[in-house]
């Protein structure tokens, strides 16, 4: 007999991780793998955390976070999004935004009843496992490159069916870099909302980006009562390590969705619970900052895709680009494989993301400009020789 269940047997090792173990065994090699912000996490917020062991608050706090941390979130996404929230019943702080979308998904997911969350690819590579272990049909909606990786109504109502219960809407994206628009999202809010379909709405990126303000889809009118909103601290604030995210959503779901985190984590980390109140109340200069270097290496790295002649959107969302290579006759694995091998540079193949990544890869620029100029040099070099 097996003792290990077959719906994991099933799920494939992240396609992220294959490469980064791989460099991390490779003197002088570089990684434009992982999406971690190269920046430290800022010292006010880093003295908060320190401060918070330093007068002993150790001990487990709410299920469902602080609740300076809870009113702190809703001030924030008042304030930036214009999207209000009650703190004590609407909003769940969570280990990492990664929990949040398990939790988020087993909480309203009926499993062997046949009901499918539609998940745009390419897209994070959390989702569709996800999706799974909560007992949910995952269908795929691929994605493509002539509409800049960008979910269409046109896409999303070929999906849908009498079955569909959820929407994931991952934008601003990951692995493309790819946002909607306002019309984007009002667009897909009319189809929610006529086929009664809730929105799973990940905007861990959604203070990176270069051109103009993230909107999220729970300020469209209709959308606030059929979605949940995730973020967390990891992108903006280099908080990776602090493993802190959030949920916000209509009540009856957010208690659900703490009910599971209630049994399987009980709280999140205290420590950077704290750090995190700093890091809303304090951290809009931060957020700046890293932003614009981001944007300044974005720049970098289009200009020097123009110069070798690799075709790539031009991305306004998140830390990634996502360059074509079908040009070279190699498939996405086979030239990450090779670009590793023969310079000792990762990326990750597009389809660590999805068969529609198939003859992409994804670059991170959440790394040093010194660092990309080397491992752009080194891709020019590359491609040269294809």
């Amino acid at each position: 007999m097996s003792y290990t269940a077959r719906q994991v047997e099933n799920m494939k090792p992240s396609g992220i991780r294959k490469f980064f173990d791989i460099v991390s065994e490779m003197e002088d090699a570089i990684s434009l793998g992982v999406g971690e912000p190269d920046f430290d996490t800022p010292w006010h917020i880093r003295d908060e955390g320190i401060y918070s062991l330093e007068k002993g608050r150790t001990f487990y706090t709410s299920n469902s976070g602080l609740m300076e941390l809870r009113t702190e979130i809703c001030n924030y996404l008042k304030r930036r999004f214009d999207v209000s929230y009650e703190p004590s019943k609407e909003v769940l702080v969570t280990v990492g935004g990664s929990e949040a979308i398990d939790v988020g998904l087993r909480a309203v997911i009926n499993p062997g009843e046949g009901e499918e969350v539609l998940i745009p690819q390419p897209s994070y590579v959390s989702y569709e496992p996800c999706a799974v272990l909560a007992g949910a049909v995952p269908v795929i909606i691929q994605l493509c490159n002539e509409n800049q990786f960008r979910l269409t109504k046109q896409e999303l109502l070929d999906a849908v069916t009498d079955k569909t219960k959820v929407l994931i809407l991952p934008f601003p994206n990951n692995p493309t870099g790819a946002v909607l628009t306002r019309q984007d999202l009002e667009d897909i809010a009319q189809i929610c909302i006529e086929r009664d379909i809730l929105v799973m709405s990940d905007e861990i990126y959604a203070e990176l980006t270069y051109d103009g303000d993230h909107v999220s889809i729970a300020s469209i009118p209709g959308m606030r009562e059929r979605t949940i909103l995730i973020n967390g601290f990891s992108k903006s604030y280099a908080m990776t390590g602090w493993r802190l995210g959030y949920a916000c959503g209509p009540g009856e779901i957010i208690s659900q969705m703490m009910k599971i985190h209630q049994y399987a984590i009980m709280c999140a980390p205290t420590t950077s619970q704290y750090a995190a109140v700093e890091a809303l109340k304090n951290g809009d200069e931060d957020v700046v900052k890293m932003r614009e270097a981001y944007n300044q290496r974005r720049r970098f790295l289009l200009n020097a895709f123009k110069e070798m002649d690799l075709p790539c959107f031009e991305p306004f969302g998140a830390f990634y680009v996502f360059p074509c290579i079908k040009k070279y006759g190699m498939s996405s694995e086979e030239f990450a494989t090779e670009f590793l091998k023969q310079e000792k540079v990762a990326v990750v193949p597009g389809t660590a993301f999805g068969d529609s990544g198939e003859g992409f890869i994804r670059i991170s620029y959440a790394y040093s400009i010194e660092n990309l100029k080397i491992a752009i040099a080194k891709l020019k070099d590359f491609v040269g020789r294809l």
